[in-house]
């Protein structure tokens, strides 16, 4: 079951529960004159997905389809997404674009620049590359500037079936997950190099409201003051490697 909810105007949270992963699947579509889905979701989700869509809008009428780095949750269900929106247009890091998105999708990817802007309608979505945060020297950000939403992927990864929209601290809860990654069969979830401090702080500068997280709960308050808070969660947990 994909449980839908509005975190922010008009940008709802589309969550399907994994138990045996303990993991929460989590995309957004966003409503505008150009609606956007952030995250595709896995081929196997991809129909009951699809429902979902369709309860807010038209499937066929997305005109852009996002996500930050080559991963099968982020955009492995693209080419289905691709094949019943007939207009839509994939947009993403230049890097992501160049490397693996070309080949992949059926239709020639919107690679965007640093700090280039999408405008779809009344929202302003600017991209932050983001090289090997959460993973991937292809991942980068997007930040809808007009409500302070940042598509924050797998940062604050949480795992179980928890809230949809918090407003409080989701540090400790991020912490448990990643240190039970890390002492399982996958560890080294995500990387920690001399960069990455500097780009959470450059994330954080922008102030988001909310933060539209891709495993667990959205956050709604001090985005700032989480994506600073997050810099040390990940230098203990992998920055002895």
């Amino acid at each position: 079951m994909t449980n839908v909810t509005e975190i922010a105007p008009d940008v709802f949270r589309l969550s399907t529960y994994v138990p045996d992963a303990r993991l929460q699947f989590n995309q957004f579509l966003v409503r505008d004159d150009e609606p956007m889905l952030y995250h595709t979701g896995l081929r196997l989700m991809f129909p009951e997905l699809r429902e979902a869509v369709a309860r807010m809008m038209d499937p066929a009428r997305l005109r852009w389809i996002g996500f930050s780095h080559f991963e099968a949750d982020e955009c492995g269900a693209l080419n289905e997404w691709l094949t019943i929106a007939p207009d839509a247009g994939v947009v993403c890091g230049v890097t992501a674009a160049g490397v693996n998105i070309g080949d992949f999708a059926l239709r020639a990817p919107h690679g965007m620049t640093r700090d280039q802007v999408l405008v779809t309608g009344k929202n302003r979505f600017r991209l932050y590359a983001t090289p090997h945060l959460p993973h991937g020297w292809d991942a980068a950000m997007l930040f809808e500037e007009n409500h302070g939403t940042l598509f924050c992927s797998d940062l604050f990864h949480q795992s179980f079936d928890v809230a949809p929209l918090v407003t409080d601290d989701l540090l400790e809860r991020t912490r448990e997950a990643l240190l039970t990654y890390e002492a399982g069969p996958m560890p080294a979830y995500m990387p920690y190099a001399p960069g990455t401090e500097r780009l959470l702080n450059g994330l954080a500068m922008l102030n988001p409201a909310t933060l539209a997280v891709m495993h667990g709960s959205s956050f709604s308050g001090d985005g700032g003051r989480a994506l600073r808070g997050l810099a040390p969660v990940l230098r203990e947990i992998f920055g002895g490697r």
